[in-house]
């Protein structure tokens, strides 16, 4: 035991006299000795200056002053690798033998530059003993530096034909024990202030920083979520795998990685749930294929491109199933208490169109869009500089199908428009969704054209135009019975069938305006005017029944109007109006003969054009004037 004792102490005092023997160095030789080992071992000039000293702890290494690490040749002055202080990890044994080799470098706030030339050159790529050979078939054997730490760090990356990516305020942890082995990396970046986190682990980094592709897991972390890799990558760049994202927040997510703090509506991807597998080559064009997203309620499966040079561009294919968007068309209540209109003023965050262009291919079983339904739907997407257009290729609902196109316009404020047009569809159950009145059923054909501006719904339906046209078979009225109404005078309750039902329309400031309605009915016709008010959700509408074979073949008409809140709007008959309309003359011989029996009993003389009370006011005016001039004297 005792030699044992006598030999551990004897080790100690080899090293503490190695130890000592650095102590008693001079600060430039320490310096000359510890850029002298790392000059060797990158092959490139390594400046270390200002004090230098030797810490025992918490590692045993060189504290240094400024450093840095040269550029390559060709890639121009400005250092590779500068930071105006680090500390320079050795390694223990080799110190016994009053050699210094180095284990691990760390620096507080360096500044990095990255380069890569036409030719794929990277200024990355070092040669032993080497400083002019800027990359292609280098090798790094002898780079042994296991631990790099950076804290604070500011990175550029120039690559030949892109705009520089400038990162602020980096931390890297590379853990890297074997050079030909792999390395592990633990990355913080900040590219909007909050923290993204990645680690990853690099299967051979001499392989990738040569330019090659090599396995890769990376996990990124985010406070809106994480996205995980799985498969090959290299610095040209290019990338191969199977990516898989968990976002409970989009938005966060986005802004994280300094995309913009946009939210999405509902249904479009406020949180996602993502699985695909995913090809980026150096052209920048980022292939996903297989893709399996959940977005909010929504499901859908499909293949996407995305051209990154530049302003980023979507094409794809994706089929959903039951595609819920009735956010987008949500009338809510939130911000909007002191509105009684029915149509939210909760403003509508259009910018998400500004951040992208391209076109997709959207086929899905069924479509809700809150207000209206449908079943099976295939629309084209495509958005061009902010601005949405939505073309139906096939559009199927209320027993009928739909085509045309829709617009959303976030160019210079928000503005949605359409040109639609359906055929065979089910007015009842379309209307009822559409303002909540289902008394008129039948199939029909219509069209519509429209445009509106404003920031929230409520501005948008206050600000509605356009005009349109339908034209019915035979079809229903609930709630009057038209053949009633002309046999007694009494239409209330019952149905009103008939045989065609025709009509166009203007909008203007959300107030629709019909004045050419014209209805056939097996024993008679009927025509209308009104309007029906979209932003005020309400209808002042008179339809017009005509006998026509009635009263000896001069006919019989009876408006009915409808009027108030389109959801439960009051309908009677306007019996005064059909006095006018239907006993004109008999009216006329009525008042003829009222006068000539006035004219006879207080002396009146009528002229034609005079009404009875007018004569009668007259008459008794003359008489007041009259009886004055008795009492004034006047003859």
């Amino acid at each position: 035991m005792k030699w044992l004792l006598r030999l551990i102490g004897l080790v100690v005092l080899i090293a503490g006299v190695a130890v000592a023997s650095l102590l008693l160095l001079p600060r430039d030789r320490l310096a000359r000795i510890a850029s002298d080992q790392m000059s060797t071992q990158l092959g490139r000039d390594v400046s270390i200056s200002g004090d230098v000293s030797l810490t025992l702890y918490p590692i045993l290494g060189i504290s240094t002053g400024a450093i840095s690490i040269a550029n390559a040749d060709w890639a121009g002055d400005t250092p590779m690798f500068q930071a105006d202080a680090a500390t320079i990890a050795l390694e223990t044994l080799p110190l016994l033998q009053r050699n210094v080799r180095i284990k691990g470098l760390h620096a507080e706030s360096p500044q990095v530059l990255l380069q890569r030339d036409g030719s794929g050159r990277a200024n990355w790529m070092f040669s032993e003993g080497d400083s002019t050979d800027g990359g292609g078939g280098s090798t790094l054997a002898s780079l042994s530096i296991e631990d790099l730490t950076l804290t604070n760090g500011a990175i550029r990356f120039e690559d030949a034909g892109s705009a520089p990516l400038d990162l602020r305020g980096v931390d890297i942890a590379l853990k890297w024990p074997d050079p030909t082995g792999p390395a592990g990396l633990d990355l913080v970046l900040r590219p909007a202030g909050q923290a993204v986190s990645v680690v990853a682990e690099l299967a051979s980094p001499l392989n990738f920083m040569a330019g090659g592709a090599h396995p890769v897991t990376a996990k990124i972390t985010t406070e809106g979520g994480t996205a995980n890799f799985t498969g090959k990558a290299s610095l040209v760049p290019e990338v191969q795998g199977k990516l898989s994202a968990d976002l409970s927040s989009t938005a966060q997510f986005l802004a994280s990685l300094g995309l913009g703090a946009t939210e999405l509506p509902e249904g479009l991807g406020r949180a996602i749930d993502a699985s695909t597998d995913l090809t980026f080559n150096r052209e920048q064009r980022l292939a996903l294929r297989g893709l399996q997203a959940k977005l909010d309620q929504n499901t859908l499966t499909g293949d996407i491109d995305v051209f990154l040079a530049g302003k980023p561009r979507v094409n794809g294919q994706l089929s959903a199933g039951d595609l819920d968007l009735s956010s987008l068309t949500a009338s809510g209540s939130g911000g909007n208490e002191a509105n009684t209109t029915g149509w939210s003023k909760t403003p509508i965050d259009a910018s998400a169109l500004s951040l992208f262009d391209g076109e997709v291919l959207i086929d899905a079983n069924s479509l809700d869009l809150g207000t209206v339904s449908f079943g099976r739907a295939r629309i084209l997407a495509t958005n061009d500089n902010a601005r949405a257009v939505f073309s139906i290729r096939e559009l199927v609902g209320y027993d009928g199908t739909f085509n045309g196109q829709f617009v959303i316009n976030n160019r210079n404020g928000l503005s949605v428009g359409g040109d639609l047009r359906g055929s065979n569809v089910e007015a009842k159950s379309l209307m009822r969704d559409l303002t909540g009145v289902d008394r008129l059923s039948g199939k029909a054909n219509a069209e519509l054209e429209f445009l509106a501006v404003g920031q929230s719904m409520d501005a948008i339906v206050a600000s509605l135009r356009g005009k349109g046209a339908m034209k019915f078979g035979r079809g229903v009225i609930s709630g009057i019975d038209l053949d009633k109404l002309m046999r007694s005078g009494d239409g209330s309750g019952g149905t009103t069938i008939f045989d065609s039902l025709a009509a166009t329309w203007d909008i203007s400031s959300g107030k629709l305006q019909n004045d050419d309605l014209a209805m056939i009915l097996s024993l008679l016709n009927a025509d209308g005017d009104g309007w029906v008010n979209f932003y005020e959700q309400t209808i002042d509408y008179t339809f017009t029944p005509r006998l026509l074979k009635a009263r000896e073949g001069k006919g019989l008409a009876i408006p009915v109007r409808i009027q108030g809140p389109w959801s439960a709007p009051k309908i009677s008959a306007d019996i005064a109006k059909a006095i006018d309309m239907n006993f004109a003359d008999e009216k006329k011989l009525v008042e003829d003969e009222v006068k000539k029996r006035i004219s006879e009993e207080i002396g009146l003389d009528l002229q034609e054009s005079e009404s009875v009370e007018d004569a009668v006011k007259k008459k008794v005016e003359d008489e007041i004037l009259k009886g004055l001039g008795g009492l004034l004297g006047n003859n």
